[in-house]
């Protein structure tokens, strides 16, 4: 199949096939006699794992890894799920760091009646003080 329906059935835009095939993220695939390439269902099937991937907030160095995973045959899903628990740490770090600046904007939000002088505006205040 031409890359114009790779994208589609991939659902991921023609740029984004011709970067992952830079990237070396799907394999270069065979050229027909006029030149245009011809991509495999398997193809498909990787840039649709790629996406997927990507929303569940992987990093393209993260699906290249578990691309490797994938790739061994009779591997276990060890590894595949310690990528997977490391990923969910880290969304859980994000979530809590997330959440503090939130709480820090709620309260400077609570602070400010939003009239009245600048000078006297507690969220001023609050970013231009000095931190040690």
């Amino acid at each position: 199949m031409k890359i114009g329906e790779l994208a589609k059935r991939a659902q991921v835009p023609i740029d984004t096939v011709r970067y992952y095939e830079r990237e070396g993220l799907i394999p270069p695939p065979p050229r027909r006699a006029s030149g245009y390439r011809d991509y495999l269902d398997a193809d498909v099937d990787r840039l649709r794992f790629m996406r997927r991937a990507k929303g569940l907030g992987f990093t393209l160095p993260e699906i290249r890894e578990l691309l490797n995973l994938t790739a061994l045959t009779g591997g276990d899903m060890a590894a595949l799920n310690a990528q997977t628990q490391a990923k969910l740490r880290d969304v859980e770090e994000k979530i809590e760091s997330l959440t503090r600046i939130r709480d820090a904007l709620q309260g400077l939000v609570t602070a400010c009646p939003g009239h009245g002088a600048l000078e006297r505006c507690p969220i001023l205040a609050a970013l231009s003080e000095p931190r040690t």
